[in-house]
């Protein structure tokens, strides 16, 4: 069965990303330390990683992460959504108008101009027939940004949240849940590394 995960990295004071984020700093002041665990070499962060690829159907991603990871200082063979990894899952943006041109041409890009329901619905179908061609359940993962998985949370569109905990304290920054609709969570694992605490929770 398909289902719909929310997965990010946060700070231990809630955000997202550090203060100032923009175009040539997309995490913004000392927001790199969020994303440590996705670079380390540590076996079972590597795991960690090679998992969630290897179940990703289809990745949903707001128009502001898409520009990030599309723009020059974006996302190459080095970094990217599973970089290393084998294969790579089709991308829906929610967006109010599609870019005129992207950077990224080798990546399967899908534009949708009417709202996180449909963005999800249309990663959904991509993501249950890539399962029936591979013969294995996969997922819809929505990647971030902030706004775009507390709007997927508020709406209850969210089956499972991935939440990567990084031991520092930004202080400022895009908060992950300000204002959110409240929601029970069952927690599901805890995952220590060398670099972060990944916890995973379903959704009620």
């Amino acid at each position: 069965m398909t289902r719909i995960i929310a997965d990010i990295s946060v700070s231990l004071d809630g955000f997202v990303t550090g203060p100032d984020p923009g175009p040539d700093s997309g995490l913004g002041t000392g927001g790199d330390a969020l994303h440590t665990w996705a670079f380390s070499d540590d076996p079972e962060e590597r795991r960690l990683v090679r998992e969630a690829t290897a179940r990703s159907g289809a990745v949903v991603l707001g128009r502001r992460l898409f520009d990030l990871v599309d723009g020059p200082n974006g996302w190459n063979d080095e970094i990217g959504y599973g970089a290393g990894e084998v294969g790579k899952p089709p991308f829906v943006v929610v967006t109010s108008s599609p870019p005129e041109s992207v950077r990224l041409t080798d990546l399967d890009w899908t534009f949708v101009t009417t709202g996180l329901p449909d963005a999800v619905t249309a990663a959904r179908e991509r993501a249950e027939a890539a399962s029936a061609d591979s013969g294995k359940d996969l997922d819809v993962v929505l990647m971030g940004g902030g706004a775009t998985i507390r709007s997927a949370l508020d709406a209850g569109l969210v089956d499972t949240l991935m939440l990567h905990l990084a031991p520092v304290v930004l202080g400022a920054g895009t908060p992950l849940f300000t204002g959110a609709v409240p929601r029970t969570l069952v927690q599901r694992s805890v995952i220590s590394t060398s670099t972060a605490t990944h916890l995973c929770y379903d959704v009620l």
